[in-house]
């Protein structure tokens, strides 16, 4: 399994095969996700890329992190495991 990346700070034209065009030279993406928003579809200026191997990971963070893409600074970090959410209260009936 490879290390999943965190990339910040993204602008919000920023698409899917530009990340994986940036990281693939440091190694094999296995995936590049732009995360957006459920209601409106637009980017939220944060993605995920996953790469290969730990080693490919370490490059691509020592090179890309606050790196500039079209005037904005990266930032390129290991993704943390995503924090489990608290239940929501409501049921949503409308009472």
């Amino acid at each position: 399994m490879g290390k999943k990346l965190y990339v910040g700070n993204l602008p919000y034209s920023a698409t899917e095969q530009v990340l994986i065009d940036s990281f693939a030279q440091f190694g094999n993406v296995e995936s590049a996700k732009i995360i957006t928003d459920r209601d409106t579809g637009r980017s939220k200026g944060f993605a995920f890329v996953e790469m290969a191997t730990d080693a490919e990971a370490a490059e691509a963070i020592a090179k890309l992190n606050g790196a500039d893409y079209e005037g904005r600074n990266l930032t390129v970090n290991e993704a943390r495991p995503m924090e489990p959410r608290a239940p929501r209260e409501g049921g949503g009936g409308g009472r």
